[in-house]
């Protein structure tokens, strides 16, 4: 299983899928999704950090950023 780092809030998660997964039995669910937002931008973000996102609106990079700050 491969990992990669939240760009919200740094953290490692596990990521499902890919090469990584020939080698290995661990059958652990992904942690995070790569996300392309409504201002184009593209994001990893762990599920922890995607649930704190607004969902009234379309989510942008300036929501992203300040879920870095808090």
């Amino acid at each position: 299983m491969g990992k990669q780092t939240c760009d919200a809030c740094g953290r490692r998660v596990r990521v499902a899928g890919g090469i990584a997964n020939l080698w290995t039995f661990d059958p652990g669910p992904s942690e995070g999704l790569a996300l392309e937002l409504a201002d184009g931008t593209d994001w990893f973000l762990c599920f922890d950090c995607i649930d704190r996102l607004p969902d009234d609106r379309d989510v942008t990079a300036a929501d992203v950023e300040a879920l870095a700050s808090e």
